[in-house]
């Protein structure tokens, strides 16, 4: 499969195509780099218009994403779609159109090389069916299927169910490596990664900077799976730390607060600064992950 590509905020973001929703990081990017966005991410503002970027992309994930979707004019709307943010409110997507077990890693080696690599057993532990000969455990992806009859993303026999999982990389205008980021967290993972790559690229945070800092996401129901099925329902929550609340409420958002934890992803990101040296984070919510090099 070839990837989905975005130039946004100076460089070339790289994500998988469908059946995964990796499209929504590079729409939400598209749509976020053409706001005025704060100088500072703790402005309320900052984080409206992320939010609203985040919706906007994704309000029509269910109608649009299945295996073999072609996504090009999907990702072709994003001045249409920012033309309906409003930097003051909170907009009614619905009228515009018709926990998850997952471990992401990353490496850079010596020559510049990088991969962006994610993997998940889906909701829990997987569909609790274990291969007989080798004792690995089968994944549930088919959560992401549709049993709407006639559904481009219909359950059915040698098809691909849509997934959450969305490893990214950037490069630079040259083609040179600049980073390698990706996340668990399910639904929300363009959302984390467009959180993190806007800190890293229009902020120049630091990786630690831009992994460790406060983040908000939008939640359904409460399985990690549902966030689109009714768009204008979702609650923004805003992790512990995160200065963003009232200002959310004063634009009409209905706002929640979780604690700093892993409900927010576990995103590392490698940065390959234009000096050659690598820098890199592991997300602190994580109890296991590790940045390290030799």
């Amino acid at each position: 499969m070839d990837p989905l590509r975005a130039r946004v905020f100076g460089h070339d973001v790289w994500t998988v195509p469908p059946n995964s929703q990796g499209y929504l990081l590079l729409l939400a990017l598209g749509i976020a780099e053409g706001l005025d966005l704060p100088a500072d991410p703790a402005d309320p503002l900052w984080a409206h218009l992320l939010v609203e970027a985040a919706r906007m992309a994704g309000h029509d994930r269910l109608d649009v994403l299945f295996e073999g979707s072609s996504v090009d004019a999907v990702l072709d709307s994003a001045d249409a779609r920012r033309a309906l943010i409003d930097p003051s409110a909170r907009a009614t997507v619905r009228d515009l159109a018709a926990d998850g077990d997952t471990t992401y890693l990353c490496a850079v080696d010596g020559d510049g090389m990088g991969v962006s690599l994610i993997q998940s057993n889906a909701s829990g532990f997987g569909s609790l069916i274990f291969e007989p000969s080798t004792g690995i455990n089968l994944h549930n992806r088919g959560i992401g299927f549709s049993l709407v009859p006639g559904h481009p993303a219909e359950y059915g026999p040698r098809r691909r169910p849509p997934h959450t999982l969305a490893p990214a990389l950037v490069t630079r205008p040259d083609g040179s490596l600049r980073s390698v980021v990706g996340t668990m967290g399910g639904d929300a993972q363009p959302q984390v990664l467009l959180q993190v790559l806007t800190r890293l690229l229009v902020h120049n945070r630091t990786p630690g900077e831009a992994v460790g800092a406060p983040r908000w996401r939008l939640a359904g129901q409460g399985t990690g799976f549902d966030t689109w099925r009714a768009p204008d329902q979702v609650v923004v929550e805003v992790e512990e730390g995160g200065p963003w609340s009232e200002g959310l409420r004063e634009r009409g958002h209905p706002v929640g607060a979780m604690p700093y934890g892993s409900s927010f992803g576990h995103a590392h990101l490698i940065d390959v600064l234009p000096s050659g040296v690598l820098a890199g984070a592991a997300d602190p919510r994580s109890i296991i992950g590790a940045a390290a090099g030799l």
